[in-house]
């Protein structure tokens, strides 16, 4: 566990002041722990997925699926018949970038990405010697590759000259050779089923526009396939994906926002105009091409509910859903075709259960579970089910939300409450497990957690309806769930707080600042309060960002710092406890300017930083730590401080 430096502010001659931590079972009062207990935060934080966020691969002789798991991986034939390969990947949940594994096409080797040798490399690992080999050492980071049909060759994009270009390198001899040169990125290479060619993506400057190309494997000009706008990849390519070209080589499948959703579109590889395979105003994402090229899985999000389906590439027949998550709540992911086309893998969790490996029988819809990371039943039966919901916001919106409503929530007893912002801001709450979610519900706080404008999965004109407008008009959206909060008997309309990473951080620091009197306590995490500063000290990825959403500093510096809730400190009644890690890439000093401007205008704060983290806190250890000292200080502000108002003195709209 690492370091965990606390800076407590309550008046100016507290500047500096170091306390000691306690632990969350010493803040639960004695008569609080009897049978009715929750289990505790290591417990909780213990249930953890069986499966990484990488997609599963059938094996190609049909025999077991591939997948990553606990840092190491595994093959699974069943829930019975799971193989631990012999390749440590390190702590796949902690620091280090995704492995990415894939079976060769004779299925004698396994290829992943590693850092182990300092930076981001192509390995092998045998199936016969059961040892592992670097195959590149560009000293650079490679974000995709795949393998050429004959099993020779891999594609992979490499920033090797500052820029991703598309490689190629020898699996037997481990020559490299570069097959594509320019300023533009040049990502997520694919292989014509005849090895003939390698299909890549361009993306502009502005990681809006995508083109798709293909090369001749040998080298040589490259030909433009098809263009699609209006994209914005805050994953340097990662949200279109690979282009993926149908087994009989004739046709390419992408994603593309052009119809206001993320839907697949087909196009003839030789030149045409794009059809799209399924629309529908959904967001569509993890499409794979059936083995005889007729039909194409993929997973549909309906508010925050995913699941399986399977459309003919004909259109002769209307998609089928091939799996719905139980109860019509849930997370399906990651699917992939068996060799045969006779079963589909996929991963599926629910906000009572983490991530785990299933099949799916393509003819008549039978599911096997291949994973088991279900909770101990003495965690089970603490895990509350969130209600789904709308309330009305400014603007004519509604807004959709999670409701997580403790067990003796009522209405002679209301309680606290706290308003839970997620990251991105184009991002947004799905049907999954939230484990720090659960931790504060189970421990008496109704936690409302809203997908505001901005978020993603409600189509492309709500995402973009906060473009331009951070932590000032979807602050209207946060505002309304307050209100919402405050319309139900069974909370404490004077004990509102607010919480969330990255942006949520954000917005935990813009929240109290904007609208001041709302929140009784705020916990940003993670979180930047100065936009002028964070273009300057960011990575590329979050430099981009704020190019699309706010426009060039240099054109709109008024609005950074109109959006900055740094600038507007001096307003501020809320106490705050800033936390955010530090000593790893990325770092930021966004926390520290707050937290210094707070401390410059007498308001309340506490700093805790996590050092042997990047900015982000991931380590499960800092976690429970972490989890402990928000519980402490929100039980503090919102439940224990003896403040009594008889009326919520609060903000009024």
């Amino acid at each position: 566990m690492g370091r965990i430096a606390e800076r407590r502010v309550s008046e100016p001659s507290c500047f500096g002041l170091t306390v000691a931590l306690f632990a969350a079972a010493a803040m639960m009062p004695a008569e609080a722990r009897d049978s009715r207990e929750p289990p505790s935060v290591e417990a909780l934080l213990a249930v953890t997925p069986a499966v990484s966020g990488e997609t599963p691969q059938w094996s190609p002789d049909g025999s077991g699926v591939l997948y990553v798991g606990g840092g190491r991986l595994r093959l699974a034939r069943g829930a019975d018949d799971i193989r631990t390969l012999d390749v440590d990947l390190g702590d796949a949940g902690h620091f280090l970038a995704s492995q990415k594994p894939q079976f060769s096409p004779d299925g004698s080797a396994i290829s992943y990405i590693s850092e182990q040798s300092g930076s981001q490399e192509l390995w092998l690992w045998s199936e016969d010697s059961g040892e592992a080999r670097r195959l590149t050492n560009l000293g650079a980071r490679i974000n995709a590759y795949s393998w050429s049909p004959d099993g020779e060759w891999l594609a992979f994009s490499g920033d090797r000259h500052g820029a991703y270009d598309i490689w190629k390198v020898n699996v037997g001899s481990g020559a490299v050779y570069r097959l594509t040169a320019g300023s533009r990125y040049e990502v997520f290479p694919t292989w014509t089923p005849d090895g003939a060619y390698v299909l890549y993506v361009e993306l502009d400057e502005r990681w809006v526009d995508h083109d798709v190309y293909e090369v001749p494997a040998d080298g040589g000009e490259a030909r433009l396939v098809v263009r699609d706008s209006d994209f914005f990849d805050y994953q340097s390519g990662g949200r279109f994906g690979y282009p993926m070209v149908s087994p009989d080589g004739e046709y390419v499948l992408f994603r593309s926002h052009r119809s206001g959703w993320r839907n697949y579109w087909i196009v003839p590889r030789a030149g045409g105009e794009p059809r799209a395979v399924a629309p529908e105003p959904a967001d569509q994402k993890g499409a794979r091409w059936s083995p005889d090229g007729r039909h194409i899985a993929y997973t549909s999000l309906d508010n925050g509910t995913h699941r399986l389906r399977i459309a003919a590439v004909d259109g002769d027949t209307a998609p089928r859903t091939l799996v719905e998550p139980p109860g019509g709540v849930g997370v399906v992911a990651s699917p992939d075709w068996s060799p045969d086309g006779a079963h589909l893998s996929f991963t599926m969790q629910t906000p009572a259960e983490p991530r785990d490996l299933h099949r799916v029988s393509v003819a008549d819809g039978r599911v096997t579970r291949l994973t088991d990371s279900r909770p101990a039943p003495e965690v089970a039966s603490h895990l509350l089910a969130p209600q789904k919901l709308m309330y009305p916001s400014t603007d004519g919106l509604s807004i959709p939300a999670y409701l997580y409503r403790p067990a003796d929530a009522a209405a002679d007893a209301p309680l606290p409450a706290l308003v839970w912002i997620h990251g991105g801001p184009t991002s947004q709450f799905h049907d999954d497990f939230q484990a720090h979610v659960q931790f504060f519900a189970q421990r008496g706080f109704v936690v409302l957690m809203p997908n505001i404008r901005g978020s993603s999965g409600y189509g492309k004109d709500f995402e973009e309806a906060n473009m331009g407008c951070w932590g000032r008009c979807d602050l209207e959206d946060v505002l309304a769930g307050v209100e919402y909060l405050r319309s139900l008997d069974f909370v404490d309309a004077d004990n509102i707080g607010i919480t969330g990473s990255s942006y949520g951080g954000i917005m935990s620091m813009a929240a109290p600042t904007f609208a001041p009197g709302v929140f009784q306590a705020a916990v940003p995490l993670s979180g930047y309060a100065d936009y002028p500063h964070l273009m300057a000290e960011q990575e590329l990825r979050h430099i981009k960002l704020l190019e699309y959403e706010l426009g060039p500093l240099e054109e709109h510096r008024e609005r950074y710092e109109y959006l900055s809730p740094i600038n507007y400190v001096a307003d501020i009644t809320t106490p705050f406890l800033v936390i955010n890690g530090r000593g790893r890439f990325p770092e930021s000093e966004a926390s520290d300017l707050f937290v210094a401007e707070l401390v410059r205008h007498y308001k309340p704060v506490r700093h805790l930083v996590f050092d042997s983290e990047n900015y982000y806190v991931r380590g499960r250890e800092n976690r429970a730590v972490m989890l402990g000292e928000m519980l402490g200080f929100f039980r503090q502000h919102l439940v224990e401080h003896g403040i009594v108002t008889g009326e919520s003195a609060g903000y009024r709209r």
